[in-house]
């Protein structure tokens, strides 16, 4: 595949993850408010997923020997940590502030890919992160209702930690001579997940019979079957897939800052589907996360002997015959190095 088509496909995939993660909350938030915790629904996500994703872990069952730690880490990252640390940082600081501070991801994922890799990172895909952060605090409306709690702040922090793993763990094992599946790392990552997740949320305490009853949706009484189906085949099993392939395509950097937009989304979901409406800094706010992220994934990759690893684009080649993208990590010191940078539900 061409390059600008790789790189169309990545972003396409990006956006329907965003989408996908993006539409959670709308469908959640009915369910906690007809009498379920919010670590209940967590887990039923997770747990969902993870069955409907066995026949794929089966399939894929050599990755246990082959690759354990990488089915670890992103089972107990991207999985378990994101959803668990954010959920117990809401009890203690307002959703607003955590959703921003585990938005901080791309922004780590930058830090992570400059001092830890001593990889150079472009402007461009610097600047996108600032304005894609920055617009984000205006959608979440960061400064309302503020209170300083430090264990809420460093448990929305290891949410944000654990999105950063969840962008790098994606982009492992797809420059090998026999890659991974990315779908396969996420079966049994939702698996590992939904272990790790079962301890925490103790689900024999749940009331199971809010599931055969109905949910509000703005007035309207949806069967909360059909909403939990939802976040289970959409925001979960379609959004990690979706998400992780396109990570593949693009970069950890550029794929985090596009996740922003889950904020958008989010917010503009809520405001047509439960009256939640938006005020003109929010609005502004999403605008400028828009555009933040183009500025992030339009960036385009310089000539083979300058270009810098992190800036948006992806795998192909650049002038010259020079492979990028994935394959371009096995390139000596002194060749150019890989094009492109991914958060963040």
């Amino acid at each position: 595949m061409h390059a600008s088509q790789e790189k169309s496909a990545g972003l396409g995939l990006a956006l329907v993850s965003a989408f996908a993660f993006g539409g959670s909350g709308v469908a959640a938030k009915p369910l906690i408010e007809a009498g379920l915790d919010p670590l209940h629904v967590v887990w039923l996500r997770v747990a969902g997923a993870a069955l409907v994703m066995l026949p794929v872990a089966w399939r894929h069952r050599d990755l246990v020997r082959r690759k354990p730690a990488l089915l670890a880490g992103f089972g107990l990252l991207a999985v378990a940590g994101v959803q668990g640390f954010y959920f117990a940082s809401l009890s203690r600081i307002p959703v607003g502030v955590a959703l921003l501070i585990e938005y901080l991801a791309p922004a780590l994922v930058l830090g992570w890919v400059r001092f830890v890799q001593k990889r150079p990172v472009t402007r461009r895909a610097a600047v996108g992160v600032v304005l894609a952060v920055g617009g984000l605090a205006c959608v979440v409306q960061v400064w309302s209702g503020l209170s300083f709690d430090l264990l809420g702040l460093l448990l929305a922090l290891a949410a944000a930690c654990c999105q950063v793993g969840y962008f790098v763990l994606s982009d492992q094992g797809g420059d090998e001579a026999d890659p991974v599946d990315p779908i396969g790392v996420i079966a049994y990552g939702l698996l590992i997940g939904a272990v790790v997740l079962t301890a925490l949320a103790r689900p024999w305490r749940m009331d199971w019979a809010v599931l055969g009853g109905t949910a509000d949706l703005n007035g309207t009484a949806a069967p909360a079957w059909l909403l939990l189906g939802w976040i289970i085949l959409i925001a979960t099993v379609l959004a990690y897939a979706t998400g992780v392939v396109s990570v593949r395509r693009l970069s950890p950097q550029v794929a985090g800052v596009v996740a922003c937009l889950e904020a958008v989304i989010a917010t503009v979901l809520a405001w047509v589907l439960l009256a939640e409406h938006l005020g003109p800094a929010q609005i502004a706010g999403g605008a400028v996360v828009l555009v933040g992220a183009f500025i992030a994934q339009s960036a385009t990759p310089k000539a083979a002997a300058e270009a810098p690893v992190a800036q948006g684009g992806t795998a192909g080649t650049v002038p010259g015959g020079v492979p990028d993208g994935a394959a371009g990590r096995e390139r000596a010191d002194g060749e150019s190095a890989l094009s492109g940078e991914r958060s963040a539900s």
